[in-house]
C-alpha cells in the first residue's frame, strides 16, 4: 500500500497578460516543466485546476465603471432613482459596481444588513477598521448621486407604494423565490449587468458582473465565460491524452466556499465554484467513514479494506458514511485548489492534484 494519499501541488506560471492568446500552451508547458522538476509522472484521474482569474485575463474580460453606468442607463434611464438590496461588504467585489450604478443614477436607496453580509463580512471590517456603510455612502456621493441607507427590508415596500420601482438585487447568491416579490417592478440582479454580448467591452452572458473583482479604480475583471473555460479544459485534456496517453480531469475554479474561522468570512463571493469542469469531476463521493468502522466494528486494517472493497454503490443514508461531506467533486476539488493557490504572491494559478480518487485499498 502506498503511503501517499492526496497530493496538491501549486504550479508556477509566467504572469498572464490581458488578452493572452496562448494560455493553453503556457499551462501545458508549465505542467510538463513541473513534472520534470518534481520527478513525478502524470497518472489517469490526476486533476488540473486553473484559477478563473487567469482565464478571464486571457480572454480580456474587463468592463469599466462607465460600461456599467451605460448599462444601468439602458435599464432604468438616465438619472433614475435605484433601489439596491443587500450588497456584499467587500471593496474588492462591490465598490466598482456601486460606482458605476451611482454614476448613472440620481439617487440610490441602499438596503444593508445591520450586522454581517451574506458571506459573513462585518459592517465594520475587524481587520481594516473600515466602516463599509460610510465607505459606500461616500463613494456614491462622490459620483454626485444622493444616497439614503436603510436597514429594514420592509421599507422597500413603502418605496414601491411611493412609485420607486427600479431594483437591483446585489446578493451574490440570489434566492430564485425573490423574483416573486418583485413581479411588478423593474427588477434585476448583478447577473443582468454587462451580460449582453459586446465587441466594445467584456461581458458574461450567464453571470454579468457576479464574481467580478476590482482591477483598477475604473475597471473590473469579470468572471470568465463558460465557452472559454470549456475550450481550455477540453483542449488540455485532449492534448495530454494524445501526446502523453494519460486521461486527466481539468477544471477552472473560483472561490472554494470555505469559512475563515477567525474572521467568520465565507470564501463564497463567486456565483459558482467552477464555471466548467470535465466529465470525470461530475458526481459526489461514495465513501465509508473509516473511523466509524474502527470505533464500532474493528480497527483491523484488513477488515477495513474488505469493508471498502465491498461497500454499496450508493451509501446515501447508510451509517457507514455518516459524517462524510455530501458535496460535489467539483466543489471539493475547487476548495482544495483554492486553498493551495491562495490569493497572494505564491504565483501558482494552476494546481496539479494526484491520488484524489484513490482510497485506502488502492496502491
Amino acid at each position: 500500500m502506498s503511503k501517499l494519499g492526496v497530493i496538491s501541488r501549486g504550479i508556477r506560471l509566467p504572469i498572464i497578460e490581458a488578452g493572452e492568446s496562448n494560455l493553453k500552451k503556457i499551462i501545458i508547458n508549465s505542467l510538463i516543466d513541473a513534472r520534470c522538476e518534481s520527478g513525478q509522472s502524470f497518472q489517469d484521474k490526476d486533476i488540473i485546476c486553473i484559477t478563473e482569474s487567469i482565464v478571464a485575463r486571457a480572454e480580456n474580460n474587463y468592463v469599466s465603471v462607465n460600461d456599467i453606468a451605460n448599462d444601468i442607463i439602458l435599464k432604468f434611464g438616465r438619472d433614475a432613482e435605484v433601489i439596491l438590496l443587500y450588497p456584499i461588504y467587500s471593496r474588492n467585489r462591490f465598490s466598482m459596481i456601486l460606482k458605476g450604478i451611482a454614476r448613472a443614477a440620481s439617487k440610490i436607496h441602499l438596503f444593508i444588513n445591520n450586522g454581517k453580509d451574506e458571506v459573513g463580512n462585518d459592517l465594520v471590517n475587524p481587520f481594516t477598521g473600515i466602516d463599509i456603510e460610510k465607505f459606500y455612502k461616500d463613494l456614491i456621493e462622490k459620483e454626485k448621486c444622493q444616497c439614503i441607507i436603510y436597514k429594514d427590508f420592509n421599507k422597500v415596500f413603502d418605496l414601491f407604494a411611493q412609485g420607486y420601482t427600479n431594483i437591483i438585487n446585489c446578493m451574490c447568491h440570489v434566492n430564485p423565490k425573490d423574483s416573486e416579490k418583485f413581479k411588478n417592478v423593474n427588477y434585476y440582479t448583478l447577473s443582468n449587468i454587462c451580460s449582453t454580448i459586446s465587441d466594445v467591452h467584456g461581458y458574461n452572458v450567464e453571470y454579468g458582473v457576479l464574481g467580478s473583482n476590482k482591477a483598477t479604480e475604473e475597471t473590473l475583471k469579470l468572471f470568465p465565460r463558460r465557452d472559454t473555460c470549456k475550450e481550455l479544459c477540453e483542449g488540455i485534456k485532449k492534448y495530454f491524452k494524445k501526446f502523453h496517453n494519460v486521461d486527466l480531469e481539468v477544471m477552472v475554479y473560483g472561490d472554494g466556499c470555505f469559512k475563515d474561522p477567525v474572521g467568520g468570512i465565507w470564501e463564497w463571493a463567486d456565483p459558482v465554484v467552477s464555471p466548467y469542469y470535465t466529465k470525470g469531476l461530475e458526481g459526489t463521493p461514495n465513501e465509508i467513514k473509516i473511523k466509524y468502522i474502527a470505533d464500532n466494528e474493528s480497527s483491523d486494517s484488513e477488515f477495513i479494506k474488505e469493508k471498502i472493497k465491498n461497500k454499496d454503490k450508493d451509501l446515501k443514508g447508510n451509517m457507514l458514511s455518516q459524517g462524510t461531506t455530501p458535496r460535489r467533486y467539483c466543489d471539493l476539488v475547487g476548495s482544495l485548489a483554492d486553498l493551495t493557490s491562495g490569493s497572494g504572491d505564491k504565483g501558482t494559478p494552476v494546481i496539479w492534484i494526484s491520488n484524489y480518487f484513490k482510497n485506502y485499498i488502492d496502491k
